[in-house]
């Protein structure tokens, strides 16, 4: 466990375990539904993950790239998807650290999966009187041009009265294994949990802004680069977590070309990056 303090603002944050935030609080108010102790990040609601060389779903593990189609190992056979990615599978090392700064790295060869796939991510979070700021760049250390995306899952608290707000354009609906099967117009969501409990929606079209408002506390997101037109929301109907997902692609957006427009893969030759920051600022 990696403890940092700053700006009223206090992380926990766990290298050996994905680079997970176990817990994010604010003047002892907890932003994040705190992680338990000993609890696995990847299977809680609680938290937050990284999601790293891809985010969301991939129908049947399935990334074609260049006419040639690869199978990622489905780790939710439930609904036949490989999810959120590799990264929050495997240990962060502690490049950096002070009272208030985190920076963790991980390096990923993913060529025993039978994929032309090597990285080299970087996650920085710095805590300040003003923001709490998570940045995550993830560079092709390969030696061919390969398709990536990254995203950031937090499972946000959200007390009785907790509302939501944000502005998109579009809005997907989804079958049954929370694949996108249509783009509609949408505004974007601004209630309580009317709203948006029962949501596993993806938006498109994100302005990179998202307010989460409870009676203790007024949350803003604001989201830049890679993170900064889509944005992935989970709600379960009565629960206690609200899941406002910064992501950089539609949900198997690979093997959806028509919805490309709307967020793909980026496609990064050797050597580049794909870099996504998060602003998080509160106020009592």
């Amino acid at each position: 466990m990696l403890s940092l303090e700053g700006g009223g603002w206090t992380a926990v944050l766990l290298p050996e375990q994905g680079g997970a935030l176990a817990q994010l609080g604010f003047h002892g108010r907890e932003v994040l539904a705190p992680l338990p102790l000993g609890a696995d990040p990847n299977a809680s609601f609680g938290g937050a993950f990284l999601m790293a060389p891809w985010a969301n779903r991939l129908d049947g593990g399935l990334l074609p790239v260049a006419g040639i189609a690869y199978h990622l190992p489905v780790n939710r056979p439930e609904d036949g998807t490989a999810i959120h990615g590799l990264a929050r599978e495997h240990p962060w090392q502690v490049l950096a650290a002070s009272a208030s700064r985190a920076m963790l790295v991980q390096e990923l060869d993913a060529t025993a999966l039978g994929l032309p796939l090597r990285y080299a991510a970087r996650l920085e979070v710095m805590l300040g009187p003003l923001h709490a700021h998570i940045t995550l760049s993830l560079t092709n250390a390969g030696d061919l041009p390969f398709p990536f995306g990254l995203g950031w899952h937090p499972f946000f608290a959200r007390p009785a009265g907790t509302r939501l707000r944000f502005r998109a354009d579009t809005l997907f609906a989804r079958d049954a294994r929370s694949l996108p099967v249509a783009a509609q117009p949408s505004p974007g969501v601004d209630g309580d949990e009317a709203a948006y409990a029962g949501l596993d929606t993806h938006f498109a079209g994100w302005d990179g802004l998202a307010e989460i408002s409870r009676p203790d506390l007024l949350l803003r997101l604001q989201a830049t680069g890679a993170w900064s037109r889509n944005l992935q929301v989970f709600a379960p109907a009565g629960g206690d977590v609200l899941c406002v997902e910064p992501v950089s692609h539609v949900p198997d957006a690979p093997n959806r070309p028509g919805f490309a427009a709307h967020g793909s893969l980026t496609m990064l030759p050797p050597g580049d990056a794909l870099v996504a920051r998060l602003a998080l600022a509160a106020e009592i």
